[in-house]
This record gives structure tokens, C-alpha cells and sequence, in this order.
């Protein structure tokens, strides 16, 4: 199986350890290569889309496997090695190597994770696994919302920002900003608002099928953040539609149960 190794850059131990999994995996009968570049610095490609490994082997916290899933050209199976602080996408920790190379066998059960397509005036300013995130350039501001289903306004609200989170991201910021925790198959988006004017301004979560879109009313400067790694000024009073992405990302399915999981990683918060 070939095999490329992503690590979060800059951090001894991680690149030490990097070194030994490349090392196991050759040992192992894989082609293994360790990706060696800060990928917050380099814009070009991880890998050749047109021959792109089995698998990518993710080293580090939920940021590090955010920017890779971010720099395919094409999304391809990974799977986290935690080596942040709860590390709610990895499903490995550094000392169940064993239990990881028990799952390198093909094919590799593989897990779907739906992803938000955004875009803006007709095309796409971006995909987001966890969230995409609107708020004011300046703090202390609100801004204004509506939200169209189908066509329809749902929704008008004041806040100081909108989480649009997938089921993936409910563990992420929305969930942090009271909204609920999701099953990752389920496929919808999850809309949060950040410190509403009215307390009956609720989270919502919204089929996928569905056409979603989101108007800035308030002629404020805002931006759009998406999964904590882009962000995008945005014009005033304009309008992002939201869209479910063709291109899944694509999560090697570890053997462990979701909820336990998360039962298990919100004890050491």
C-alpha cells in the first residue's frame, strides 16, 4: 500500500515519532513517505493528483488533519495519529500503533464525511469539513442574518457571528457555542448562532437537500473563516449559498464507537 505520512510541522517529538511509523509501515511491506514540507507555508500540492496514495497517515491535533484534508487536490482515505490536545478526528493514539497497522488492510473500511460547499455570486470560495464561520472584522459589532430555505426566508437575527457547521464540526466550535452534538452520518447543516441578540434564536439543523443560503443585511466588514485555516473578507450585504460537497472527505474507519469516543475525549476537557 502506498502510504504518505502528514505531520504537524515544527515539533521534535512528532518528527522523531513520524520517523519510527515510516520505518513500521516499510517493515510492514508498505511504500511509506513522510510529506516533509510546512503545509501552512506551502500552497502547492500534497501528492500528484493523477497517482494519489491509498492513504494518508495524519500526525498531530484536528488542525493538522483540517489543512490536509484542505490541501488535496483529491480527497483520499486518512486516518489521525492524536498528537494534539482531545484530538476529536483522531481515532489513534501514539501508543496503539499496533491497532493502526491491524487496519492496513485492503480494501480499508472507509467512513464518508460530508463537507459544506460554499459559494458567492456563483462560485466556490471554499469547502469546509469542521465549519465556516462569519464574523466582524471589528469586535464588540453585530451583525445581521437571514437565512433562506428553499427559497424562503427561515430566519432574520442579530449576532455576533453564524457557525455553519457540518455533523462532523458539532464537537468542534458550534459545540462550543451551545449547539448539539451529531452523529457524523448524518448529512445537514448545522446553523449556530454566536451570542444572539435574542435568546430565541436557536441552532438549527437543516437537511442537505435542502437550498441554504445566508445574506449579510448589516453593511458591516466581516469575514468568513473556514475550518480555522482560511479566511475571506467578505462584501457587505452579500450572500453565501450553501451546498453539500460531491467530494466527501474520507476517514479509515478505526473501530470505535462515535459516541464512546466522544464520551471518552469530553472527560479530559
Amino acid at each position: 500500500m502506498n502510504i504518505l505520512i502528514v505531520n504537524r510541522y515544527g515539533d521534535p517529538r512528532i518528527d522523531a515519532f513520524s520517523r519510527e511509523l515510516e520505518q513500521m509501515l516499510l517493515l510492514h511491506g508498505h511504500h511509506a513517505i513522510r510529506y516533509t514540507d510546512n503545509l501552512f507555508e506551502k500552497k502547492s500540492l500534497l501528492f500528484d493528483p493523477a497517482h494519489p496514495p491509498h492513504l494518508i497517515i495524519v500526525i498531530g491535533g484536528d488542525g493538522t488533519i483540517l489543512l490536509t484534508t484542505q490541501q488535496m487536490p483529491v480527497q483520499v482515505p486518512l486516518i489521525g495519529i492524536n498528537y494534539g490536545e482531545v484530538g476529536f478526528l483522531a481515532d489513534i493514539e501514539p501508543d496503539d500503533i499496533s491497532s493502526l497497522l491491524s487496519h492496513l488492510t485492503e480494501p480499508l473500511n472507509v467512513e464518508t464525511r460530508m463537507r459544506i460547499e460554499l459559494r458567492m455570486d456563483g462560485m466556490v470560495i471554499g469547502t469546509a469539513l469542521n465549519e465556516a464561520l462569519i464574523v466582524t472584522d471589528r469586535p464588540a459589532k453585530m451583525l445581521k442574518f437571514l437565512i433562506s430555505i428553499n427559497g424562503k426566508v427561515a430566519e432574520r437575527f442579530r449576532a455576533d457571528g453564524l457557525i455553519m457547521s457540518t455533523p462532523t464540526g458539532s464537537t468542534a466550535y458550534a459545540m462550543s457555542a451551545g449547539g448539539p452534538i451529531i452523529d457524523p452520518r448524518v448529512e445537514g447543516f448545522l446553523m449556530v448562532p454566536l451570542a444572539p441578540f435574542m435568546l430565541s434564536n436557536r441552532p438549527h439543523l437543516i437537511d442537505s437537500s435542502r437550498t441554504v443560503s445566508v445574506t449579510l443585511e448589516a453593511p458591516k466588514p466581516a469575514k468568513l473563516v473556514i475550518d480555522g485555516q482560511i479566511e475571506i473578507h467578505l462584501k457587505t450585504s452579500c450572500t453565501i449559498e450553501l451546498s453539500k460537497s460531491a467530494f466527501p472527505a474520507l476517514f479509515v474507519d478505526a473501530g470505535q464507537n462515535f459516541f464512546e469516543k466522544i464520551n471518552r475525549k469530553l472527560r479530559h476537557l
